[in-house]
């Protein structure tokens, strides 16, 4: 069969399934396509203004609470994912003590939360 051409004339329902194939994946795509980045390079420029607008301090503080969260879902893992939960650790520790006071009014509580991490992860790698 490998040298035969076909003679199968298109139906109308195959011109049908054509049109919708190239509507959903075919050229007329790119306009839609083009139009979805648009919106999204929008989004992105908008957020980047907003993000602009934030202290850098409030960004960091925002970070540093959510490796601590990360520190302590490894550590609260059946059984504690310690390598995860020390990374973590240490990327606080590192923004911490690295940047000091320069976090801003949020550094004591940040530096009694890092205090508490490393406490719980000496009790639960003892404890396994």
């Amino acid at each position: 069969m490998s040298g035969e051409t076909s003679n199968h004339q298109d139906t109308p329902s195959d011109q049908a399934f054509d049109q919708a194939f190239d509507q959903a994946f075919g050229e007329s795509d790119d306009t839609m396509l083009d139009t979805q980045l648009d919106d999204a390079r929008e989004v992105l420029e908008e957020t980047r203004r907003r993000l602009a607008e934030v202290p850098a301090e409030v960004v960091i503080t925002n970070h540093v609470m959510g490796l601590y969260e990360l520190a302590a879902i490894h550590l609260g893992a059946n059984p504690p994912d310690l390598g995860q939960a020390a990374l973590a650790i240490d990327a606080v520790g590192c923004l911490v003590e690295g940047l000091g006071e320069r976090i801003g009014p949020e550094f004591e509580t940040l530096s009694v939360a890092l205090s508490n991490i490393r406490l719980a992860f000496v009790q639960i790698k003892n404890a396994i």
